[in-house]
């Protein structure tokens, strides 16, 4: 046997003992696609996840199954009752998430969103607690919110009509939104400025959950070496830390320590200037800046997507469309702006909003999380240290829990009298112990831009061009296809 033929034989062999090491390995776990070195389950997903991707596994393997990225092993929970059971009533054991390398690299395990243990736990409800004060309270955030939705209603009125593309001005105006909440109304931070920030924050959101990220996961130090695009988000996200650090320091020229605290940054550095001489405190800069660039990267492609599929349905539905500017019509007074407890007033339109986030679902699998301990969900045995996906999309669309989840219908969220009512079912923004940082911030920003949009224009295709496409461009946040829409004056 020649050299060659010695080599072919000795890779045969570690594949065969590589294939029986995984084979073995499965049996700890809920069933699903065997998986294959190198590869795992990637021959059943594929490298292009689709919405039902997920789903339709669910249907072979049930609502409590495995893939395998590579060598390693992934639960998936699929449904309304069993993501409930994993991330409400099992929360704590699921509160863990796992360090893989772009994580890693994204957050150095400080802020919210990518840290664990008591980093996770102080900063979470430190943060979750100031911004419902920055929320409820914060005149200049409030002002700041209307002030956008101005802006927004101005930017499409210039087009007078014409086909505009709405999603860098709605990316823009969340992200404004954010800088507000963040350093308040007398930031330093130019509009230029602030447009590469949006800039550099989107080209972080398009690379998480997709294939250039499933390959930097499994191959992080090879890749270290190697030019491609994890190289231009690893250089964004050096430059959203830079930007946010640069603007702290600012901040804290004109920080007084018993001031009236203005936004989220006098608060924390605040809470920094009480806990000085803790040893053990994880308040500190590196922390806030890393929260500050959580609710970035959180907060504004998020935004902006949900608002992008609003209009584009309220395109395809004009129907919809024209009772949700009767009812702004009847109920506000014209004179006056729209503020967020409107809402109670506005029971179809509340009822529309759901319906866009429920329908467009665009976080389709939350955040990974990690096991912290050994786990049962209807029979099914989890080890302690297995990475957790709640499938969010099969809640959002379970036939069992929505009469028609395959379309788009606001009566989902309305009761026999035409009142809105809530929906245990409605995980658009998580559940559990990891939900959206910034939920109330983004209710009220979704809802103050969607009416003040509603109220000045209305949407339709733009005629002689092809008929909408819904499919949704896949990514950490579900864009729907690029597209052109007409803002209508009424």
């Amino acid at each position: 046997m020649g050299t060659s033929g010695f080599l072919v034989a000795v890779a045969i062999c570690l594949l065969v003992v590589q294939f029986t090491k995984l084979l073995w390995a499965r049996r700890r776990f809920p069933p699903g696609p065997v998986p294959f070195p190198f590869i795992g389950s990637l021959w059943r997903i594929g490298w292009r996840i689709r919405q039902d991707t997920l789903m339709k596994l669910a249907k072979s393997y049930g609502d409590v199954f495995t893939v395998w990225v590579g060598p390693y092993p992934v639960v998936v929970l699929a449904g309304f009752e069993t993501v409930k059971e994993g991330l409400t009533d099992n929360y704590e054991r699921l509160s863990g998430r796992p360090m893989i390398p772009f994580f890693k690299f994204l957050s150095n395990e400080k802020g919210v969103m990518f840290s664990n243990g008591k980093t996770w736990k102080e900063q979470k409800h430190f943060s979750q607690a100031t911004l419902q004060t920055l929320t409820q309270m914060q005149k200049d955030l409030q002002r700041q919110i209307d002030k956008e939705a101005g802006h927004l209603v101005e930017t499409f009125a210039r087009e007078k009509g014409q086909p505009l593309d709405p999603l860098w001005p709605l990316m823009h105006s969340a992200s404004k939104v954010i800088s507000t909440a963040a350093f308040g109304h007398q930031m330093s931070i130019e509009e230029e400025a602030l447009r590469n920030l949006t800039e550099h924050v989107n080209t972080v959101t398009k690379f998480r959950g997709s294939a250039g990220e499933m390959v930097y996961n499994i191959f992080p130090s090879l890749l270290q070496h190697i030019p491609g695009p994890h190289k231009k988000v690893l250089s964004s996200c050096e430059f959203i830390r830079s930007f946010i650090k640069k603007e702290v320091e600012n901040h804290k020229k004109k920080w007084a320590p018993h001031g009236e605290p203005q936004d989220f940054t006098d608060f924390y550095l605040a809470q920094i200037h009480r806990e000085q001489m803790d040893s053990t405190t994880t308040f500190n800069e590196d922390n806030l800046v890393q929260v500050i660039a959580d609710l970035f990267v959180a907060g504004t492609d998020t935004l902006a997507a949900t608002l992008s599929w609003a209009l584009l349905l309220m395109a395809i539905h004009p129907e919809i469309q024209a009772k949700v500017q009767k009812e702004l019509q009847s109920a506000l007074d014209p004179s006056k702006l729209v503020g967020y407890e409107d809402r109670k007033k506005l029971h179809y339109t509340n009822a529309v909003i759901h319906e866009i986030q429920r329908f467009s679902n665009i976080v389709l699998f939350g955040l990974p999380r990690l096991c912290m301990e050994d786990l049962n969900i209807f029979g099914h045995f989890i080890p302690k240290d297995t990475l957790v996906v709640p499938d969010l999309c099969s809640v959002l669309l379970d036939p069992k829990k929505w009469e028609t989840p395959q379309q788009f219908n606001p009566n989902h969220f309305l009761d026999k009298d035409g009142k809105y009512t809530a929906r245990e079912e409605f995980f658009a923004f998580g559940t559990g112990c990891r939900a959206c940082l910034g939920r109330q911030l983004a209710q009220t920003e979704l809802f103050i831009f969607f009416t003040c949009l509603m109220k000045a224009f209305t949407f339709r295709w733009p005629e002689g061009m092809k008929g909408p496409d819904v499919q949704p461009v896949m990514g950490a946040v579900v864009h729907p296809s690029p597209f052109k829409i007409c803002a209508v004056p009424r």
